[in-house]
Parts: structure tokens; sequence; C-alpha cells
């Protein structure tokens, strides 16, 4: 036996036998000593399987993973964070880190540059999206997934790196010379006036400085004479409970209560008020929210609601309101739980799924709708618990054909917009760029000529189930008139759904060509030239009549869907 998997055996019984003085220490009630009995159970099977079992095992991983599934029988934000995972711990919360500055990607067996960040390493020095790695530093990366490639990227600034890249078009390979610096995402990577009356800012996640941010987006909006402000919180997941805090104090009252959380430690209950005098308490607010808008954005764009201080659009949200505490543990790990919900002004709570309550699959149900209660703005409209935010002003989410959602799947946009941007020096603005006839006509040979493009629909994949259950059950012959008229109607057809969905291809593409010249703030003011949800909410901004009458509940009432 290899004296890892002793060091590892010692370490497990010292862990233990402190748990189990400490709980014994604490009290001597039946739970406490259910505690420590199974403790010492998983101490003495990890020495046995330590000891015994016919291959050599590695402790800290299966520790690891007995912890991981351990967590799971929760919820999926108690979390066990390593030691390897405390830098990206601390981008989520940060939204710094030290790298280059580019998102990577895997793209069939090799890692690529996705997008690089404007003004940072990776731009700076050349690099484009669809750019292959080879070499960083001497190191090969083949073989190597994302997060080995990203470690390998990522540590201390002002470290000089050498990355070897292979260019999609060009023959030869490149050296790109930079250096390591620190990396600050920005929370707010686009705001402008999107009217000559209407400013719009779009928050994208709520890291430690968030909050200046939008204040300062808000500060110079209003400075261009934004009469009305869209505040986009869709596809936010959310982030530090301080900034959503901060980000409403900016539009509401100091002393307005925004949210409280209540768990079952009685003295961390809290609740918590707008503490400073705001940026602008009267000018009327827009929030878009969709199904990707959780956490910190539902209390947002719930206190929002629930004060009556604007009108909320879109599609229900997430519905994540739980509260997680971030505890440190030994050897630089830490441990994030679950220890409270959240409740917005109106008393509701915001999480959709009962983690406490699961089926016998092991499934969680959401709240049943028997249970869901009515609370009330401040202007005495009906909101409803049970999940999410439901909008003031519903829009259905706009959808993709499955022609579109397999040419992103096999990166046809992607590897198209890459050999382009290759062999074309510019292009119009976000605002201006259009995808020609000639061009399209370009896209359609590439991807017809394309060894990675494979066309399916679930709807097909599903009748040839059906058509063998049929086959199974001995009930094909009866019907097999009816399928073959079935699998013709629904079979795929290249040439005619790319004339079907030509509008659709082309936006799609467009958006894909602009980022490689306009980068992320290019890509957002591109996606904005034809929202529905953004150009309803220009409708009501612009209608005093209708604003109004949402928020006093005299039009626009929304009915809960059961």
């Amino acid at each position: 036996m290899k004296l890892r998997g002793k060091r590892g055996a010692i370490w497990m019984l010292a862990i233990l036998l402190f748990c189990s003085a400490a709980f014994f220490g604490f009290s001597r009630d039946e739970r406490n000593f259910e505690i420590s009995k199974n403790l010492n159970i998983y101490y003495t099977m990890f020495r046995e399987l330590n000891l015994f079992y016919v291959d050599e095992i590695d402790p800290g991983d299966l520790v690891k993973k007995s912890m991981d599934a351990m967590l799971k029988t929760l919820d999926p934000y108690t979390t066990y964070i390593s030691e390897s995972e405390i830098e990206d711990f601390k981008l989520m919360t940060t939204g710094e880190y030290a790298g280059i500055g580019a998102l990577i990607s895997k793209h069939k067996d090799e890692v690529i540059i996705a997008e690089p960040y404007e003004g940072f390493p990776a731009y700076k020095a050349g690099l484009k999206a669809g750019d292959v790695m080879l070499e960083i530093n001497g190191t090969s990366v083949k073989g190597k997934s994302t997060d080995d490639v990203s470690n390998l990227l990522k540590g201390q600034p002002n470290v000089p790196l050498t990355i070897k890249i292979k260019r999609p078009g060009v023959k030869k390979t490149m050296d790109k010379k930079l250096v390591r610096e620190k990396i600050q995402l920005k929370s707010v990577p686009y705001y402008g006036m999107i009217t000559d009356s209407i400013g719009y800012i779009h928050l994208n996640q709520f890291t430690n400085k968030s909050a200046g941010e939008v204040k300062n987006a808000l500060k110079e909006l209003k400075e261009q004479n934004a009469k009305s402000i869209v505040l986009d919180l869709r596809g936010n997941p959310g982030g530090l409970l301080d900034q959503a805090i901060e980000i409403t104090n900016l539009f509401v009252n100091k002393g307005e209560d925004i949210v409280s959380t209540k768990g079952k430690v009685s003295k961390w209950d809290k609740s918590y008020k707008a503490t400073k005098s705001p940026v602008d308490s009267e000018i009327p607010i827009a929030v878009l929210v969709n199904r990707g808008s959780a956490s910190a954005s539902e209390i947002v764009s719930g206190a929002i609601q629930d004060l009556d201080r604007g009108v909320v659009l879109g599609n229900r949200t997430f519905g994540k309101g739980l509260v997680q505490t971030t505890r440190n543990l030994t050897y630089n790990t830490k441990l994030k739980v679950t220890t409270a919900k959240y409740y917005i002004p109106s008393g509701r709570c915001i999480q959709a799924l009962d983690y406490s309550n699961r089926n016998e699959d092991g499934s969680v149900g959401k709240v049943a709708d028997s249970l869901i209660t009515e609370y009330h703005t401040k202007n005495g409209r009906k909101v409803y618990d049970g999940g999410g935010i439901l909008p003031d002003v519903k829009i259905d989410p706009e959808t993709y054909s499955i022609l579109s959602i397999n040419m992103i799947r096999d990166f046809m946009f992607f590897d198209f917009a890459t050999l382009y941007a290759n062999s074309n020096e510019s292009i119009a603005s976000a605002k201006e760029f259009e995808v020609s006839d000639e061009l399209f006509n370009e896209f359609v040979k590439f991807v017809k000529e394309s060894k990675d493009f494979t066309y399916k629909s679930e709807s097909t994949e599903i009748l040839k189930a059906l058509k063998k259950s049929a086959e199974e059950e001995k009930n094909f012959d009866i019907s097999t008139d009816e399928f073959a008229a079935l699998e013709a109607k629904l079979a795929p057809n290249l040439d005619r759904d790319i004339q079907r969905f030509k509008d659709e291809l082309k936006e799609l593409l467009a958006h894909e060509i602009v980022k490689r010249y306009h980068y992320q703030k290019g890509g957002i003011e591109f996606s904005l030239r034809d929202d529905k949800t953004l150009l309803r909410a220009i409708e009501v901004l612009e209608s005093n009549n209708e604003y109004a009458g949402i928020l006093d509940g005299s039009i626009g009432l929304h009915a809960i869907n059961k």
C-alpha cells in the first residue's frame, strides 16, 4: 500500500474524530449521537476500502465525490468548493481574475478562442474568435479539457505568455505574445439611449462592482436627457445580495423595504431596507426579465414590482429564492450552504422548487397550485408566490427553429463567421450591418459542403421510436400509410427549411459576424434592433396612461398561470 493511501486515512481519521468530539462536546441528545455514529461508520468504511480494495484509491477524489453526492441530495446551490476551485469562486463574486481576457471553448477535439474581450491582453495581442490553441508557453494543449487550458492561461498577473495558434483559413501557425493581466469583467457591458428620451442599461451579473456601474450608467443617461429607463436583467443569473439591494436603492427612497431573509437560525433572519438617498425615485422604469433571470435579478425586479416603482415585462423568472452563505473550511476550502429564503416587500417568497419535499423518484416538484398565495403590492395590486416573478406585461418568448438549433450546435454560424472575419477587414456598424442575399448564399453553400453538419429533428426521432414500438406490438401493418405520410411531412428538408427560416438564419449569422468586429458591446447593440420585449417596453414607457394604469392596477392586470 502506498503512503498516499495511509495519509488519506490518517487525514480522514483526524477530521472525523474531531467532528465526533465536537458534536459530543456540544450535546448528548439523540441527534448528535446519530451524527457521531454515522461519521464513525463512514470512517471505518473508508479505512477498510483504503486497506483492502483491489486497486489503489485516491483518498481526496473519493472523499470529494462522497461529499458532492451528499450535498446533491439537498439543493443545487449547496456546494463544496475545493482549493482548486477557489479562483473560479472569486471570479463569480468579484468578476475579477488574472488571465488573458478571453472566453475559450471546446470545438471538436480542439480548444479555441470563443470570444476575446475588447481591451484585454488577448485582444491586444491580436487573438481572434475561432483561433485554435496549440501550445501555451511550449506546453501542448492537445487532448486537454477547457478547464486544463484555463488553468494554464490564468495565474499571477504580469507574467508573459506565448500562445501558438492555428487560424482557420491561414496555412502557417502563429505565435502570439502577451502579458497576463488582472481582468475585471464589466457587469454593465452596454448602456445607451435607445430613443431620444429612453435610456437602456444591460446588467448581466451581480458582482461587487455592479451597483457602481449601474449608478454611473444611470447618471450618464440622465445627463443625455433620458426621461425613462429600461433595465435589462434577461439572462442574468444573479450574484451578490448587497448589490441587488444597492441597485434597487438607486430607484427607491431611503427606508423602503427591499428584501428579507428567513432561515433555520433565527438570529440570521434579517430585513434589508434602502439605506441611501436614491439617484432618481421618480423616473419611469421598465425591467426586462425572462426564464434566465434568477436570484438577485428576481430581488430587483420583484422589489420594483412590489413597490409599484416600475413595470416588469417579459417571461416568468427562474424562481431562485434561496440564500447561500459561504463558510470557511480547512485547507483553503469553502462550503456554500443554503441558509435562508428570500422574501420581497409584499411578503412573498420567490422560490419555485421545494427541495425539502422530493418525489419518490428523487425529482423535485414545483409549489402546488393549491398552495399558491395571493399578496398585494404597495398600491394594492394582486401578486402571487409559487415561484419567480410573473411580469406585469407578459411577452411570449422567441424560439428558434430546429434548423437554427442544429446549426448552432454544429458551429455553422461560428465557423463561417470565423472564415469571413479572417478575410474581410471591416464591416458596417452594429446598428447598420446586414447579411446580403449574396453573403447568405455563400453561407448556405458552406453549410451544404460541411462534413460537420447533420440536420435532425426531434419529431422524426420520436416518430422512429413510435414506429419501432408499433412494430414490436404488431400494430405497424394497420398504420403503414399513416406512418409514411407523417414521415414525409416531418422529415427534415434542408433546401425547403433554409427558405422557410431564411430571415431567422440571416439574423443569427449577422449577430455572429457583428461580434467579430464590434465584440460584446456590438453584439448586444445588434440584438436590440428587433427585440420584441424591448419594443413593447418602449411602447409602455411612451404611453403615460398605460404605464400609470399598470402600476395603479386599473389596466394590465395579470393572472397567475396555473
